[in-house]
C-alpha cells in the first residue's frame, strides 16, 4: 500500500521545540490508560512496578478530567493513535516488529503479529500479546502473556524526551518498559508529522549495560541548563553518556546532578522531589533536597567540547541562582510537618505540570501542599470548571487546575510523569 493511501489518524504537523519547563505548551503526546492497566494482579504488579493494583474505572474517570483539561490548551497527541498510523507504513511495521521480538525473545510470534490488522496490532503491542497455549510447558506457565502488557504507558513522561529540537530516547531500567521506548523511538523516526532527530544511547557504539536514563528525571530549566536526578532509574553512566553527547556536538550546557534516595520507591525520579512552576518559584521535598550530607548536589560545565568543571553545590536552587536563575522554594506538604510531607510526596505531590508559567496541574488529595502554594499566591481551580468553561485561566496571575487524585496517584506518578511536551512556547528569560 503507497503511502498516498493512507488515511492517517493523526494530521497536525508539530515541530519539536522545548526549550524550558514552563514554556505555554502547544503540543504535547500522553496516552489514555486502558486494559493494559487491567490487567495487572496483586501476584505481578511489582514486576509491573506498582506497589498496588489500579481500579481501570475510577483511575479512567480521574484521567478524562486530566485530558480534558488538556484539551482546551493544548493539541493532544494519543500514543495508540500515533503508534496506529505508524503500523499503516509496512517498512515501519516490519521494524518495530523485529525491534520488539528481538528484545523480548519472542521471534516466533513475529509472523503471527504482521498479519495483524494495524488497529489490532497497536492495541496487542500496549495491551498484551496473549499467549498461545501449544505446548506442556506454556499450559502449566503461570504466564498470560507471550509480550506483557505495558501497564506503565500511561506514564509518557519516562520513555522519550524532547530537548530543544530532537528527541532523547530512554534506556529504561526495567525490562518492562524497555518495549515503551522502542515504541516512542518507532513513533519519532517514521511517523509524517513529527520531523525530528531521535537520539538513543543504545544505538551507540559506546553503549553499555549500566547505562540507563528515565524522562522523570531529566528537567528543562532554561535552554542552556539541565536539572537531572540519579537513583533508581538514572544511572551516573547515563549522565555520563549524555555529557558525551554534548561534547561530541560542542554545545555549551551546564548539568545539575540531584543524588536521589533509591528508597522507597516515591523517590524514583527528580521530579517526585523537585519541579519547576514558573520563570522564579520550584517546588521542593525538603528532606531530599535539603540534604547536603546525603544527597549531593554536583554542577558540570560543559563547553568547546569538554567537561570545565565538576564542583558540588549546596542544593538545586544555589546552583541555579549562581547562573541567574533565582528560585523561591516552596514546600511539598507545608514546611512544618515532615511526617506531612512524607505523606504527600508518596502521592506525587511535587509532581506538577506547567501548562504555562505559573499555570499549573496537579492533583487536588495533597491539600497541605496545596494550602501552601496558595499562601504564594497561586489560586486553586477545579479541573471540572476549567473543562466546562466556568473558569478561564487568562483571569489568574498564578493558579493551579487540580484533579481528582484517589486512584491515579497509586500507579505512582502525577501530572507531569503523564505528559511528554514536545512543543512549548520560548521564555523570555
Amino acid at each position: 500500500m503507497g503511502s498516498s493511501k493512507i488515511i492517517w489518524e493523526i494530521e497536525t504537523n508539530m515541530q519539536i521545540k522545548v526549550d524550558s519547563e514552563i514554556g505555554k505548551i502547544n503540543g504535547v503526546i500522553i496516552h489514555t490508560p486502558g486494559n493494559e492497566v487491567q490487567n495487572m494482579t496483586p501476584s505481578n504488579a511489582e514486576r509491573a512496578l506498582y506497589s498496588d493494583i489500579l481500579n481501570l474505572a475510577v483511575a479512567s474517570k480521574e484521567y478524562k478530567q486530566f485530558k480534558g483539561v488538556l484539551k482546551k490548551f493544548t493539541e493532544v497527541f494519543e500514543v495508540t493513535s500515533l503508534l496506529l498510523d505508524i503500523l499503516k507504513i509496512p517498512e515501519a511495521k516490519n521494524s518495530i516488529l523485529d525491534d520488539i521480538c528481538i528484545n523480548e525473545n519472542a521471534t516466533t510470534v513475529k509472523d503471527k503479529l504482521i498479519s495483524l490488522r494495524p488497529k489490532d496490532l497497536a492495541r496487542q503491542l500496549i495491551e498484551g500479546v496473549p499467549l498461545k497455549v501449544d505446548n506442556l510447558t506454556k499450559y502449566l506457565s503461570y504466564e498470560r502473556y507471550t509480550l506483557q502488557p505495558l501497564h506503565n504507558m500511561f506514564f509518557t513522561r519516562d520513555p522519550s524526551m524532547a530537548i530543544g529540537g530532537n528527541i532523547l530516547i530512554a534506556k529504561m531500567k526495567s525490562v518492562v518498559r524497555e518495549r515503551e521506548a522502542i515504541i516512542m523511538q518507532a513513533i519519532f523516526n517514521h511517523h509524517p508529522n513529527f520531523k525530528t532527530k531521535t537520539i538513543s544511547p543504545i544505538n551507540d557504539r559506546n553503549f553499555n549495560v549500566p547505562v540507563s536514563i528515565e524522562g522523570g528525571d531529566v528537567l528543562i530549566a532554561r535552554d542552556d541548563i539541565l536539572l537531572i536526578g540519579t537513583g533508581a532509574r538514572t544511572s551516573t553512566q547515563g549522565i555520563d553518556w549524555i555529557i558525551e553527547c554534548i561534547k561530541q556536538h560542542n554545545e555549551k550546557k551546564h548539568i545539575i546532578v540531584q543524588v536521589l534516595p533509591l528508597k522507597p520507591e516515591s523517590f524514583i525520579h527528580l521530579d517526585m522531589v523537585f519541579t519547576l512552576l514558573g520563570k522564579d518559584k520550584c517546588l521542593i521535598y525538603e528532606p531530599v533536597v535539603y540534604n547536603q550530607h546525603d544527597f549531593e548536589t554536583v554542577h558540570i560545565y560543559i563547553e568547546n567540547g569538554d567537561v570545565e568543571f565538576i564542583r558540588e553545590e549546596k542544593n538545586i536552587m544555589s546552583a541555579l541562582r549562581k547562573l541567574g536563575m533565582d528560585l523561591e522554594p516552596i514546600s511539598c506538604g507545608g514546611g512544618k510537618d515532615e511526617w506531612i510531607q512524607e505523606r504527600e510526596q508518596w502521592h506525587s505531590g511535587t509532581n506538577f505540570f506547567a501548562i504555562a508559567p505559573d499555570k499549573l496541574l496537579g492533583y487536588d488529595r495533597n491539600a497541605y501542599t496545596l494550602e501552601e502554594m496558595n499562601s504564594y499566591g497561586y489560586e486553586i481551580l477545579k479541573a471540572k470548571d476549567v473543562v466546562e468553561g466556568k473558569i478561564n485561566i487568562d483571569d489568574y496571575k498564578q493558579c493551579l487546575i487540580t484533579i481528582d487524585g484517589s486512584e491515579l496517584p497509586r500507579g505512582g506518578g502525577g501530572c507531569r510523569c503523564m505528559t511528554m511536551p514536545v512543543n512549548r512556547e520560548k521564555i523570555d528569560w
